[in-house]
């Protein structure tokens, strides 16, 4: 009681501290930050587009490269190696039977080759969508993440948040148009727009297809386009509702003389942390989960909740640093920012934590079916996958564990950047095994991408 009452002496003397910045200290958005913006937005779009213009146009064309980085590697001989077994025959029968033995084995050889072939196809041909599926999911994290943490302070009454609220709420700003975006992209891909998602491709549910894959059929009570896209318009629709009527109300606060507008906020945020645990934990499953629809983990909504959670609170230490920066924020001081250091660092360790269970369990059982996610992603993303773990625990673990660089705007901002660089890299690894396989590669459609959805970010906060 003491502290609900400590709490709405703050809110409403936070009330006339607003009002006394809006009138001394009023935010602008620069030109040149604007500029900034458009100009990343336009490189990106570039740079997607240049992604789909450079995919292969044929099978034949990817047979073609492929033959000559085969031939590029010193991969030949095979012609002096047949004559050497030819001349080995004595008699006309045998060479007869070697050489119809020999066409076979090339005749197999050639449908192996063709299928490999195919399948390399369409890994390249998903490559730019898994680039712009990947930035695109990694930039709605970030903001609906921010969405759930304003919830969380409001729920809480935690009193030192409160002058973070519009940070929060600017931030949130973003969740309409990325996530219109994202449901638009989902739907092309029930409409087979895009084929990232394999177990919408046709018969695989139907016995007599040559299609049929038993495992995904055991999963369609779930994993069906029309349960699947009314889930993603569900889980967009209640999102934004909330963030349209929590902003409504918090604006209707600012001017109010009584608690009634922060009541309701208190109320509509309860509600929606009970819808959110869910619809997070089911949207990991539909937009995530099942880009490799043989594979599930029950800790996998967790894990993604834990990515979200480090990946928006350092996008609100970032974004109070800037403005602080630029003279804004005047009430913010180096506790918030501390605070806000103490929690990117909480929440790493937490990601850590399910990221070694998740691994660990999943090993430690040795299932075929469940290590096959890790195995594939050890062998054909090394690198990445073993650079997340230095840039989203080591990194922040040495940064942030000292209390004193927690409050040093330039320390904050540095990790914070290594972080959200770590976590999209998470994001990155999450996405592009079930999509493109070993024809994964760091260039411009993964690079427009992400500038791309940064500019927007930028534009729509500020």
């Amino acid at each position: 009681r003491v502290g609900r009452k400590i709490y709405r002496e703050e809110l409403l003397t936070g009330n006339d501290k607003r009002q006394h910045s809006k009138r001394t200290n009023m935010y602008q958005f620069s030109g040149k930050l604007k500029t900034i913006a458009l100009a990343l937005m336009v490189v990106g779009a570039l740079g997607v587009i240049s992604g789909f213009l450079t995919t292969p146009s044929s099978v034949a064309e990817v047979k073609e490269q492929l033959h000559n980085a085969h031939q590029a590697h010193g991969a030949h001989g095979a012609p002096a190696h047949h004559e050497e077994q030819v001349a080995g025959h004595s008699s006309e029968a045998s060479h007869e039977a070697h050489t119809a033995q020999e066409e076979n084995s090339h005749h197999d050889e050639v449908s192996e080759e063709d299928a490999h072939a195919a399948h390399v196809f369409h890994q390249l041909k998903n490559r730019p969508w898994a680039a712009f599926y990947a930035a695109l999911f990694f930039f709605f994290l970030v903001t609906v993440g921010v969405l759930a943490f304003n919830a969380i302070q409001r729920v809480a009454q935690a009193g030192w948040s409160i002058v973070l609220f519009r940070v929060m709420e600017g931030i949130s700003g973003n969740l309409l148009p990325v996530t219109l975006i994202l449901l638009v992209f989902l739907l092309l891909g029930s409409a087979h727009v895009h084929h990232l998602f394999v177990w919408m491709a046709d018969g695989t549910v139907d016995p007599t297809s040559p299609n049929y894959d038993a495992i995904i059929d055991g999963k369609s009570w779930w994993l069906n386009v029309p349960g699947w896209s009314i889930r993603a318009i569900v889980y967009i629709t209640g999102w934004n509702l909330y963030r349209h009527w929590s902003r409504k109300r918090s604006l209707a606060q600012d001017n109010a003389k009584d608690l009634v507008n922060y009541k309701k906020n208190f109320k509509m945020s309860v509600l929606f942390l009970l819808f959110f645990l869910f619809t997070e934990s089911m949207m990991s499953w539909d937009w995530i989960m099942s880009l490799d629809p043989h594979w599930f983990s029950t800790l996998f909504g967790w894990y993604i909740f834990a990515t979200m959670l480090v990946s928006s609170v350092t996008a609100i230490a970032i974004v109070t640093i800037y403005l602080q920066s630029k003279g804004h924020l005047p009430f913010v001081n180096n506790s918030h920012i501390h605070d806000l250091a103490k929690f990117m660092f909480g929440f790493s360790v937490f990601w850590t934590y399910l990221w070694f269970s998740q691994f660990m369990l999943i090993w430690y059982a040795d299932m075929p079916e469940e290590t096959t996610y890790f195995v594939q992603r050890f062998e054909e993303y090394k690198l990445p996958f073993l650079l997340l773990v230095v840039m989203n625990f080591i990194f922040p673990i040495l940064l942030l564990i000292n209390s004193d660089y927690n409050r040093i705007p330039h320390f904050v901002i540095g990790g914070g950047i290594v972080i959200l660089l770590g976590h999209y890299m998470d994001v990155f690894i999450m996405i592009m095994p079930g999509t493109v396989g070993d024809q994964w590669f760091f260039g411009i459609p993964e690079i427009g991408a992400l500038l791309f959805f940064l500019g927007m970010f930028i534009y729509t906060v500020f």
